[in-house]
Parts: structure tokens; sequence; C-alpha cells
């Protein structure tokens, strides 16, 4: 069976990538690399079950040639950035919809299973209870609403031309391969800062929550909604059901207060206050859970950005 992943050269698109190698896929990685990297792949590239295609999801052309003889695939690629949504939003809806849109296309062309892959930052702040997936959406930034976007239109698909679509949020995702410069990830940018003896720079007042979510995990439930008949026409949320403030993670990395410095936040608008995963339906669904706790993540993807 080959399945395409877009964003395939990217952070948790190469995590996917190495999931569906182990388990005997034939895969292609789709990616402009405009944030993803040969780098990230390279360990595949002499697998005879693997190929890179650099391409864009907004090539029309070139995704009719890419998708040929496609089960599958998982979209990934997009335009992330929060702060760049903001000063560009065109740019991001063309990525993040219009993209989506042509992978949609070329999905029900090849009568090919999608799994998109979405976000957490599409719901409202949780009000003391985890998020489930019926919890109100309130997207707070034009990333945001892109993405929701296109999970909607990926949905009405499902509704209107029977295509087998599977919504997945994974909540805040980290671990290695993880960028560390502006585009990255809270936990590679602060284990980054720690390495290079500089201050963790902790947003607004830091009491702001994530449900932290190691990318293994993060790659083993999304190949597993995209095997699941059950997942089919379905929104499901994946994290660890515990949320840690940037003020605590920024002591648990770095050990000391006085290492951690309060700025002003860039887009205090955009923020979530307070973001814990309610993941009891991709447990009910799925048989997923995850099994990397926050410690012996923060551990494993500080070896990796150290080289050890």
């Amino acid at each position: 069976m080959k399945v395409l992943v877009t964003g395939g050269a990217g952070f948790i698109g190469r995590w996917v990538v190495k999931r569906l190698l182990s388990s005997d896929y034939n895969v292609i990685a789709y990616d402009n690399l405009s944030s993803g990297s040969l780098a990230n792949i390279n360990e595949f590239l002499k697998n005879k079950c693997f190929k890179f295609v650099k391409g864009d999801v907004l090539d029309v052309r070139k995704m009719k040639k890419v998708f040929e003889d496609v089960d599958i695939c998982v979209h990934l690629a997009a335009q992330i950035n929060v702060q760049k949504s903001i000063e560009d939003p065109e740019e991001t809806f063309r990525v993040n919809v219009i993209g989506t849109h042509n992978v949609l296309e070329e999905c029900r062309r090849r009568d090919a299973k999608l799994v998109l892959v979405g976000t957490c930052l599409v719901y409202d702040t949780s009000l003391g209870k985890p998020i489930s997936e019926n919890h109100p959406v309130k997207p707070a930034s034009p990333y945001a609403s892109s993405k929701l976007a296109g999970e909607e239109l990926a949905l009405s698909y499902f509704r209107a031309y029977g295509l087998p679509v599977v919504v997945t949020r994974p909540f805040n995702t980290y671990g290695p391969f993880q960028r560390s410069d502006s585009e990255g990830g809270v936990v590679s940018i602060f284990i980054k800062r720690k390495l290079e003896k500089k201050p963790l720079l902790v947003f607004g007042d830091g009491e702001q929550t994530r449900d932290l979510l190691y990318v293994e995990d993060c790659a083993d439930f999304i190949v597993r909604a995209m095997e699941s008949r059950r997942a089919v026409g379905e929104i499901i949320n994946a994290g660890t059901g515990r949320d840690v403030s940037i003020n605590e993670l920024a002591l648990m990395i770095c050990g000391n207060n006085k290492m951690i410095k309060h700025v002003k936040h860039p887009h205090p608008q955009a923020e979530i206050r307070k973001l814990v995963c309610d993941f009891s339906k991709a447990r009910k669904l799925l048989g997923w859970k995850p099994a990397i706790s926050l410690e012996e993540g923060i551990k494993k993807t500080e070896q990796w950005l150290a080289g050890v």
C-alpha cells in the first residue's frame, strides 16, 4: 500500500514517515522544503520503500503526478507559524485552505483515504476540564482559522462524496527534529537556550498552559487513525491529559529561576490560556495512549539537541 505524506520532510512528517516505513508501507514524502529539511529524512533515502518528491500543495500539475497509485494521503503540509499568519493571512489561507482543497481533489480523483492533521489551536480555552472533540472552537489567529476551514472542507468531502476522511487534532507536539528557532516549539527553543547558557524567554506572565505530546506518540496516533475504519468521518484529539504552565516547563528544563526571563508576548490576542487534552476518544476508537512522559520526552529531546 502506498502512502503519500505531504509535509513529509517536516518535524512531525518525518516521524510519520519513519513509523510508516517500520510497518512496511511504501511511502512518498512530498514537501517544498520551506520549513522542512532533507536532513530530517536523510536516514530514509536509501530505503527502497521510500521516495522523496520536492513539490508544493499549490502546484496542481505536480500534485496530479505525485498522486498516481497513491492509496492514502496523510496531509501535514501547512503554514504553521502563528505570528506569520497574523502578518500575512493571505499566504496562510492559500497554503492551508486552497492547498488542502487541492489535496482533497486529488484524493477524490484517486478515491484515496485522507488523514488530515489539524491543530488543538482551533479550540477555545479549557475551563478546568480536559478538552474533548465537542469543546467549543474559537480560532484566535488566521493560522487556527485556516486549519479549521481545512478540516470542515475535508469533512464536507466525506459527507458529499463519501471520501474516507479522518481529522486528527494533536496537541502541542515536541521532540527531536523540531526546529529550535523562532518557528520551533517551546520545548526545543527552551532546551537550545539552556544548552547555549542563555536565559529562557517566557512570553507574558507564563501562566498559560500546554498539553505537550511527544512526537513519536503523535506519529503513532496519526498512523493508527490512518489504519482505522472506525475513525473515518471523525475528529480525534491526541494529548497526554496533563497540562503544564510555561513557567513550570521553563523551570523543569533549566532548573534555575534566575535563568528565566519574562518578555512581552508578541501576539497575546492569539494566546490560549489553558490547553489540556481529553484523549478518551482516541483510546476508545484506536486503542491509543501516550507512552512517553513529559520528563522522559524532555530528556530525549535534550540528548538529540546536544548531539548525544
